[in-house]
This record gives C-alpha cells, structure tokens and sequence, in this order.
C-alpha cells in the first residue's frame, strides 16, 4: 500500500463501496492505515483523478480524503480537520442514495446537498453520518466506517486546537467540545436501535464511542457529562460481549471518575480489571492504570511492592509508600514535594494528599506501640506530630485528628476530654484499613 497508484486505491475504494465491505472501507478511509503515508496519495487537488473512477458523490468524498490526507503531510491539522468533517458528509450523502430514484434525482439533489454544507459544515460535522446510519434499517455494515471516521474527528480536532492555541486563536476545549457534541449524537443513533436483531444491531458501536467521549470529557476536564453514559453501559445487555480492548479502556476510565469521586472501592475494582485484562505487551498502558490504581489501593490499605514500582518505572511512589507504611509525615511532605509536578500532571496529587489521614494512623500506632498501655496522653501526640516537623499544631488539632480516626474507624475508641487522653479498646484498637473500607 506504501507504493500503491493513486487508480489501483481508487479501484479498491470503489470495489469496497460496492460490495459494503464496512470493514475494508473504513481502513481505505482512516488515517491508521499505511495509505496516508504515501507521496502518491497526498495531492493537493484530486479531484479531476477521483471523477475517472468513481461517480459522484464517491469522487468528492474520496477527493476530499485524499486532500485531508496532504493537509496532514504538511501539517496543517486545522485543515485536515475541515477536509475530515467534509469526508463525513459526503459519506452520509452516499448512504442516503437508496432514496433516490433515478441518476438525475441523484445528481441534482447531490448539487443542491453540496451547496448547502459546503457553506456549513464546520457546524454539521457529524450531523448528516448520523441521519446515514439512522437510514440503515436493521443492518450495521456501517459501523467501522463511523469508528474509523469518528477516531480520526476527535485526533484532528484535538491537533487542531492545539495548532490554533499555539498562534493565539482559539479557546482551549471549543473544538473537542463540538466533537463531542457529534460523537454524543452518534451513540444516541446506535442506542436507539432496538428494531435490528442482536447481531445487526447498531448498539454494537455504543462502547466504541463511549470511550471516545471519555477521552474529550477527561481532556477538557467535563467528568459529569460520563454519568449518563455509564449507565447506558450498566443497562445493556451487551456489557460483557464487547471486545475486551473496549472493555478495558471503558474500566479504566470509569474507574479513574469512581477515584475522583471518592469512591475507593468501586475504582479498586476497575481499574484492577483494567489491569489485569490489558494485554501483556502493552507496558505503556498498564503503567498509566497502575498511575490510579496504585493510589486507590494504597487508600485501602494495600501497598505496593518495590519490583512492581520497579518494573513499571513508577518509583515515584517509593517513599510515598513506605512513608505511609512507616506513618512518617515527614517523608511523606518530602515524597510529596519532591515529584510535585508528576503527580500534578497526572492528576493524583489532591488524592494522594488523602494519605496523610493513614499516616496518621499508622503514626499513633506507633506512639501506642512505644507507650503500651489503652490510656494513651494527648499530649504524646503532639509530641510525635512536632517530631514530623508539622508546622502550628496544638492539641485542638490533635484531637481533630483523633476524632476524624475514630469516625472513620481507623482507630477504636474515644476522646476523654476531661483526662485529655485518647482511650482505645483493648481488642484491635488499630483495626486493618482494608476491612473498614
């Protein structure tokens, strides 16, 4: 395909297109396949070539590919981005053909839909791909077009937001947003489709997109825009029989929301799955899991090995963990300070800080090891916070601290204000912070 002609490609498109070989017609058309890297493909205006082989509107639609295809050589990705909306449209052009009657209905209902999008497509975008699929009554041969077409929308909008923002036009998060607005319209087309029979069913293309959203909502920082997709998910029937890469890329984003939204337990069981279903090969992706799942075990009280941090290039967490292990707030702020701007980056940091509350656990666990007895000074406390260098602490805060482990039942037991002393049972007064979770 690297040395391919341009009429031996226009040849196989149109072979493709005629035989609706959805899956041999979405590579010809998406920018993963080794066609856009050819010299010979990226012209500039291929139009008069694609009219030889193809009849209208293939032509267009093939012509404009083909010059996303050279916006893309000379990176121009806001160009490419227009040409890739354009390709979308003539597609739904094409799949709306059946309606037309005669080759003369055909060409002047094409010259009249041209006219009319040429002016505004920007805004369409994916709008007439969708009215295309709703029109394929109880068939999906279309479905790898629209995911190979949608994958590339979403890139190309991003490369060119960026393009934009560099030269100071532009607002960070316009252009993701509209694509996600079109995206949000597909997966509404595809889970609407309860005529086709399971195998035919559009619905097989609800995951896909779904995961494409995820990724422009966890971009431009818009989580709660997830919710509702999460639960078309957990309400249909095909939740367990799509591929397991979809699967994977599904849990792990629902399992970073259930990590921001507290919900530790939940997100432990996501982003495990994730893990521990995502191919073997793929180093780079389960190190970024293991960036959230390490985090959410270690609020649950399990802690990382230093081979796994090790293998995985993540010795980021190294003293973060044995900080906890040891309840050692000092190496902990130090081990905190210290790979600020990873943790920033990756968006953990606010949910590490949530660490503190076991250290402090941990910590009085020790000054209740050291002095062994249930009666336990508040002043000894203090005494071992102002040891951790912790700055304009005094025994109020100290029995805040004490007061939030009891409710959060980390520590078993009570405040005896009169004494000034933390009294603690006589049975498991430290109690595993997996089992309370």
């Amino acid at each position: 395909m690297a040395h391919i002609t341009i009429n031996q490609y226009l040849q196989q498109v149109y072979e493709a297109i005629d035989n609706h070989e959805g899956t041999f017609c979405a590579e010809l058309l998406s920018f993963k396949h080794p066609h856009v890297a050819n010299p010979r493909l990226q012209l500039s205006s291929p139009e008069e070539k694609c009219q030889q082989v193809l009849e209208p509107p293939y032509d267009e639609m093939v012509a404009a590919h083909l010059r996303c295809t050279y916006a893309v050589s000379i990176h121009d990705f806001v160009e490419a981005y227009k040409f890739q909306t354009l390709v979308v449209q003539y597609l739904s052009f094409i799949w709306r053909r059946p309606k037309l009657t005669s080759p003369l209905i055909l060409q002047n209902n094409y010259c009249s839909w041209l006219l009319y999008n040429c002016c505004f497509f920007l805004n369409f975008e994916l709008t007439s791909f969708l009215r295309a699929l709703q029109s394929h009554k109880e068939e999906n041969w279309a479905l790898p077009v629209m995911f190979a077409v949608t994958l590339d929308l979403r890139i190309f909008a991003n490369n060119a937001e960026q393009q934009l923002f560099k030269k100071g036009k532009g607002k960070q998060g316009d252009m993701l947003e509209k694509a996600a607005e079109q995206l949000m319209s597909c997966f509404r087309v595809c889970a609407s489709d309860n005529r086709a029979g399971i195998d035919d069913s559009k619905k097989w293309g609800m995951l896909f997109l779904i995961n494409q959203l995820f990724k422009i909502y966890f971009k431009i920082n818009k989580l709660h825009l997830c919710k509702p997709l999460i639960r078309a998910i957990d309400s249909s029937n095909l939740k367990d029989d799509y591929s397991m890469a979809q699967r994977v890329t599904y849990k792990y984003y629902v399992g970073r929301k259930a990590m921001f939204d507290s919900d530790f337990k939940p997100a432990e069981e996501y982003l495990s799955f994730s893990f521990q279903h995502c191919h073997r090969s793929s180093q780079k992706n389960k190190r970024m899991i293991l960036i959230y799942l390490l985090p959410v075990k270690m609020l649950l009280g399990h802690m990382p090995t230093h081979q796994l941090l090790r293998k995985y290039d993540l010795m980021q967490f190294f003293d973060v963990t044995r900080a906890v292990s040891e309840g050692n707030l000092l190496l902990l702020n130090e081990a905190l300070a210290k790979h600020e701007t990873f943790f920033i980056r990756c968006g953990i940091f606010l949910i590490l800080e949530k660490l503190k509350i076991i250290t402090y656990r941990n910590l009085f666990k020790r000054v209740y090891q050291l002095l062994n007895t249930h009666q336990l000074p508040l002043d000894t406390f203090l005494v071992a916070l102002k040891m951790m260098q912790v700055e304009d602490v005094d025994i109020d805060e100290v029995q805040c601290i004490l007061a939030n482990l009891i409710y959060m039942r980390h520590i078993k037991g009570y405040i005896s204000h009169q004494h000034q002393k933390l009294v603690v049972s006589k049975q498991n007064p430290f109690p595993s912070i997996y089992s309370d979770s």
